[in-house]
């Protein structure tokens, strides 16, 4: 199954790429590597997590943020190769949660990306990964996800 189908069948719908917020670009390649910047909890423009995990959010609510900044992360790998059919590997997931001071759960935050790319592409997904914790991100949100893919 291909990818958007299975995001489908997954009951998920890809957000439009969300733009660039910055002096920057959302994916650069680079040979079969595409690096792709750091999206946010936002949902076609609209922010949906905000706060801090241990204050304003709590780990369920910070993993649905992870979720969606995967989906907002798949929006821009189509934007830029033309079909998420075009990935052959999730690489690198790096994933960073706004948090009060001393949380350690970031890994189970940043499962909800993993999970994600796990589900839509099986083998594929499995990544390496880093989950750190913040003490602020960009615009107030919750979670940010920076991936690096391979695309053929």
């Amino acid at each position: 199954m291909n990818p958007e189908a299975k995001l489908a069948e997954l009951g998920l719908t890809l957000p439009n790429p969300p733009a660039a917020a910055g002096a920057y670009v959302p994916t650069v390649r680079t040979g079969n590597l595409l690096f792709c910047a750091g999206t946010i909890a936002v949902f076609n423009g609209q922010q949906t997590h905000v706060g801090q995990v241990g204050k304003e959010q709590t780990v369920a609510t910070a993993k649905q943020a992870a979720e969606i900044c995967a989906l907002n992360t798949l929006a821009n790998i189509k934007a830029a190769v033309g079909s998420l059919d075009h990935v052959t590997r999730i690489v690198m997931v790096n994933g960073f949660v706004n948090a009060v001071d001393n949380f350690s759960d970031s890994p189970a935050v940043i499962n909800g990306a993993s999970e994600l790319f796990l589900a839509v592409f099986g083998e594929a997904g499995k990544h390496a990964r880093a989950a750190v914790a913040v003490n602020g991100l960009p615009r107030g949100t919750t979670v940010e996800v920076q991936v690096v893919v391979e695309v053929k």
